[in-house]
């Protein structure tokens, strides 16, 4: 069990609890701040605690950073930041600061237990490095994480087993190398290389992040993506005698993220994209708009004619199958600079850009109509469908993608009235 006691700074009541409990779960001492304004003083002294994790956008009056700085003065804990995202770290102007170190909101159960213990084992290693060199050993070699020390001159000095495996070098070819040479790493965006951050570490005296496009190159040439931070290693008269670089694979990580990223924008059914992320392109096309006079576009509010029927007649599987197989066709009548998405049921929403004028819109209605008439097979029977479409042209009445969008909608439920399976424009308030 681990007694070492943890100092959560959380204003949101929910979260300071689901990560109280997680650590509770793990074996460690935890006591909670609710009330800053009574109890960041002389309570946190008498907590003492080893490490603090602190939301790093506290809600209302209270500066995240300047609540730390008071911790780290009463009691030297280390600071752990929680963060919805890496655009925090660059809005709170806290990436620079010596021995920083965060976790993410969204993987904040799975990545708890390994994260908490990194600068906890960070503040273990700069009191005792010359004292307990073979505990320090012991220590490293049972991490959860990898971990690569280096002298002074950035020759490699230690590394764990995972460390090993990670980079491909074991440790007896590595002692003595470069730090470079063991951990090669290149950035994903531009595939350019990442000078050697151990070197930066001991010249600047400060803590380091890796960049989130931190890609290793192995010894054998895979391409590993990293994260984490290295940290200069400093003597009992602060000097700096070398690094310590604490590392993990977190390929699942970036698998996750992009994952969530995904599900977060499109449909999950057709793969198209959704609501939000459809919405987020309008805007876009509002803005060129405002800063291009002669750019124009498009939205098309499309809702699909008896599909209804078809549900109840074939059933909801036999229902999605036909949603997908008409997506493809509604793709396949645009072009690749155009947006679709799903609004939900059968219900899309098209954005056509850099258009001339409302023919373009009119001319993709019927070619959809078009497509959309063409027999399709489904459950061992032939079925055909249609749309009603309402269409918006962007001009400068509108102010809002919102208000746009409810014209398109208004249109589409016109075209329902008059008889489906067509369209109508919706133009200077009127319906055409």
């Amino acid at each position: 069990m681990n007694f070492l006691k943890i100092l959560i700074v959380e204003d949101e009541q929910n979260i300071a609890t689901d990560i109280r409990s997680n650590l509770q779960k793990l074996g460690y001492s935890v006591a909670p701040i609710t009330d800053f304004e009574k109890e960041i003083i002389n309570p946190v002294s008498k907590k003492f605690p080893a490490l603090t994790m602190i939301n790093i956008a506290l809600g209302g009056k209270f500066n995240s950073l300047k609540i730390a700085d008071i911790i780290q003065e009463l009691c030297h804990a280390s600071i752990l930041y929680v963060i919805d995202n890496l655009e925090e770290i660059k809005i709170h102007h806290c990436h620079n600061r010596e021995g920083f170190n965060y976790l993410f909101k969204s993987v904040l159960e799975k990545n708890l237990d390994t994260t908490v213990q990194m600068p906890l084992y960070k503040q273990t290693v700069k009191k005792k490095w010359e004292q307990e060199t073979q505990w320090l050993e012991t220590v490293i070699e049972s991490m959860n994480c990898a971990v690569l020390v280096t002298d002074v001159n950035s020759s490699v000095r230690m590394m764990n087993p995972l460390a090993e495996k990670i980079t491909g070098w074991n440790f007896k070819s590595a002692f003595g190398e470069d730090f470079s040479t063991i951990f090669n790493l290149i950035d994903e965006e531009t595939g350019e290389d990442i000078d050697n951050i151990a070197t930066q570490v001991i010249s600047t005296g400060k803590a380091l992040t890796l960049p989130n496009s931190s890609i290793l190159i192995t010894k054998n040439g895979e391409k590993i993506p990293v994260g984490d931070s290295i940290s200069p290693i400093r003597d009992r008269n602060n000097q700096i005698i070398g690094s310590v670089l604490i590392f993990q694979d977190i390929t699942q990580r970036k698998k996750m993220e992009a994952q969530l990223t995904r599900n977060a924008f499109y449909d999950s059914l057709t793969d198209l994209p959704n609501r939000i992320l459809f919405l987020d392109r309008l805007r876009q096309a509002f803005q060129r708009s405002k800063r291009r006079s002669n750019y124009r576009f498009a939205v098309l509010f499309l809702d699909l004619d008896g599909f209804k029927e078809i549900n109840d007649h074939f059933g909801h599987t036999v229902g999605d199958d036909f949603l997908v197989a008409i997506s493809r066709r509604l793709e396949f009548c645009l072009r690749s600079s155009d947006t679709i998405a799903r609004f939900g049921g059968d219900e899309f929403a098209i954005l056509l850009e850099e258009i001339k004028d409302v023919s373009i819109a009119t001319n993709v209605a019927q070619r959809i109509q078009q497509a959309l008439s063409l027999p399709l097979d489904l459950n061992t029977h032939q079925t055909v469908t249609s749309a009603s479409i309402g269409i918006v042209v962007n001009t400068s009445e509108y102010e809002e993608p919102e208000k746009l969008l409810r014209d398109a909608d208004i249109a589409m439920y016109c075209s329902k009235q008059k008889g489906k399976a067509t369209y109508t424009v919706f133009k200077n308030q009127h319906l055409t």
